[in-house]
């Protein structure tokens, strides 16, 4: 992930008020309809990414991040950003099978994981929890993308 895609993620975090935008395009090859959400048509356009896209019953949705001193507070602000993406499609965290997690902090995202709980009820995807160096900011310690499936 570039340096511009999470920064344009932090802006559409803090964007979470203005309507989103939706467009649904053929991808380059025409071989699949995309339906795309983002919150910032700025920052798709500059940066190139959408918060969400949803492909037949599928939706990926990016890597959210949180604003925050403290890993507690921007997990919770990355979740309640990924439940707002899944809305737009009428999905739920109980539709998501697969969660990706990165983190500057293994141990202190461990000491938080309750707040998971939350938004799963128990209901747990698979799940990948990723140390890294940094994210794009030196102030983000955690971002977390998800793939939901919604019924046919």
């Amino acid at each position: 992930m570039t340096v511009r895609i999470l920064a344009s993620l932090v802006v559409t975090l803090i964007a979470l008020s203005i309507s989103p935008l939706w467009a649904e395009t053929p991808s380059a090859a025409g071989a699949i309809a995309k339906e795309k959400f983002n919150l910032d048509k700025a920052g798709e356009e500059e940066v190139g990414y959408a918060q969400a896209v949803k492909v037949g019953s599928t939706i990926y949705v990016s890597g959210s991040v949180g604003e925050g001193k403290d890993m507690r507070t921007q997990l919770r602000q990355a979740y309640e950003a990924i439940g707002k993406s899944l809305a737009k499609y009428g999905a739920t965290f109980q539709n998501v099978v697969k969660e990706n997690i990165f983190a500057t902090d293994l141990d202190e995202m461990i000491k938080h994981k309750d707040v998971r709980r939350d938004f799963y009820k128990g209901d747990w995807p698979a799940a990948s929890w990723v140390g890294v160096k940094r994210l794009y900011l030196p102030a983000l310690l955690v971002q977390v993308e998800v793939i939901a499936e919604l019924p046919k």
